[in-house]
Formats: C-alpha cells, structure tokens, sequence
C-alpha cells in the first residue's frame, strides 16, 4: 500500500510558525472541511471507505493513528504534526483512534458530504475492491 505524507510549507517567524494548505499542495480543491476534537479515550472514528472522495488529513494539535486498508494490506501511520499531512485516496478503507488528549484532526475533502459515496460495512468494502 502506497502511503502519502506531504510535507506543509512551513513559515518560520519569531511569532510562531505557519503553515499553508493550498491548491498545489494537495492533489484537488478542497470542497468540505471538517475537524474532529474531544475525542474521547479510547473512541475509534472513521470506520469507513470512500468510492470516489479523497481526504487530506492533519494532526492539528497532538496526535491520532490512522489505520489504512486497501482489502488486501493494512498499515498504520501515525500524525502528530501540523506541517505534515496524510493523503487518504478513494477505495481506501480509513479508522482513526488513539488520539490523545487535546488531539485535532483536520480533513479537507474533495467534495460536500454525500451519503451515497460512503461504504459503511467492511464486506461491502471488500466486494468494492473486487469490482
């Protein structure tokens, strides 16, 4: 499985530190943006694919495991920078957990909320890939 980090521009100043997200950071303008927080201890998010959408994830603040599957291979990556990013493509099967406290995790995605892209049950999701 291909997994992709992008690497923020980072601006340093003596007032703190910026980064950019713009449209050739990332792979597609960002239609919808949303962030989790108050995760509670030991609440796993995601849960689920995507047919067609794609999401740039962040680790605002703290950290959070984003655990990818593409029906054949699962990996693990951990985001706990906010100069770094994991690009998560469709057909991708995506659970986030293990955040710690005061964790925020931004995602842009490449289009508005649509129930019809998701898949919710793993063997769905598996006959998806099989297509």
């Amino acid at each position: 499985m291909k997994i992709i980090k992008i690497k923020l521009p980072k601006i340093k100043d003596r007032r703190g530190n910026l980064s950019v997200i713009e449209k050739d950071v990332i792979p597609f303008v960002s239609k919808r943006v949303y962030y989790l927080y108050d995760v509670p201890s030991g609440a796993k998010r995601g849960g689920h694919a995507h047919k067609n959408l794609q999401q740039f994830v962040v680790a605002l603040s703290g950290s959070f495991d984003v655990i990818l599957d593409n029906g054949k291979t699962r990996e693990r990556v951990t985001l706990n920078r906010p100069d770094e990013g994991l690009l998560i493509e469709n057909g991708t099967w995506r659970e986030m957990e293990n955040f710690s406290s005061g964790g925020i995790c931004l995602v842009l995605a490449s289009a508005e909320y649509d129930e019809w892209d998701y898949i919710r049950d793993y063997d769905d999701f598996l006959k998806f890939k099989t297509q």
